[in-house]
This record gives structure tokens, sequence and C-alpha cells, in this order.
């Protein structure tokens, strides 16, 4: 396989579908993407991934969303999306990337491999903030750890 090309596209071109994947509320991404910084990957004609990066505060960036294709998964690039994100982060002055993610599954280990650690825990965020319940493997997810990465 041929690796993936990343290009940096305008928030009304990041491709929603696959966004969903990885968030399923359209109102928490259309807040997100007003002012982040979004990359896309394309293998060929064909759009595999997408993240989003925004700023925080001074020297702090967050990874608001990542996801990778279902039928693209597990062929790296999911990684190379992330290790990109890393790299644009710190080229736009980031000191330090942040992200949200729940507090167990496959995405946990992706992003702990990638040398992210545990800062905060967020009780009850998922219960709060989606008004239907996200499950994965069976098991409900209920509160959001928060992960950083010192640049």
């Amino acid at each position: 396989m041929s690796s993936p090309s990343l290009h940096k596209v305008p928030s009304e071109q990041v491709p929603m579908a696959l966004l969903l994947e990885a968030d399923p509320s359209p109102s928490v991404i259309a807040r997100y993407l007003q002012d982040g910084h979004c990359v896309v990957a394309h293998l060929g004609e064909a759009t595999v991934g997408v993240y989003v990066i925004k700023a925080l505060r001074a020297a702090t960036w967050e990874l608001m969303n990542i996801a990778v294709a279902p039928e693209c998964q597990g062929q790296g690039i999911g990684a190379l999306l992330l290790h990109h994100a890393i790299d644009q982060a710190r080229q736009l002055g980031a000191k330090r990337l942040e992200l949200g993610t729940g507090s167990f599954g496959h995405q946990l280990t992706f992003y702990q491999r990638a040398g992210f650690r545990v800062v905060a825990v967020e009780p009850d965020y998922f219960l709060q903030h989606y008004p239907e319940p996200l499950f994965e493997n069976g098991l409900q997810h209920r509160d959001r750890l928060r992960l950083a990465l010192e640049l």
C-alpha cells in the first residue's frame, strides 16, 4: 500500500462522516471546527483519515478529533495522522498537546503508545455531554480522561 498524502483543508471541506466516527455529536464537532486546524489523509482519490487540532490557550493545543475510515483502520494511517498532528501543533507554537478520550478502549492505548499521559479525569463527562449513551465492547463510556504530551 502506498502511504497517504496529507492536506490541510478549510473546515467546510472536512469529511463530516469521518469526524462522526470519532465523535457522534455534530453540534460538538461544529463548535471546534470554527477555529480548528483540519488535515485530511488521501489514498488516491479516497479520503481515508482526518484530524482537527485547535489552540486551547497560550502554548497549549488540543487534538479535538482524529478518525480513520473503518475499512482502512489497522494500517498505520491513524499513527501517521497523530504524529503529523503533534508536529503541526509544535510548528504552530504549542509546547503541550492535550486531548480527551474514554477511560478504556483501543484509543487510550493508541495515545499512550505515542507518549501521552493521563493528567485528569472528568467524571460522568460522556453522560453529561452526549444525549445518547456511548458504548464500546459492551461497556458504557462515562468518564473522560484528559491526556497530555509535552512537546
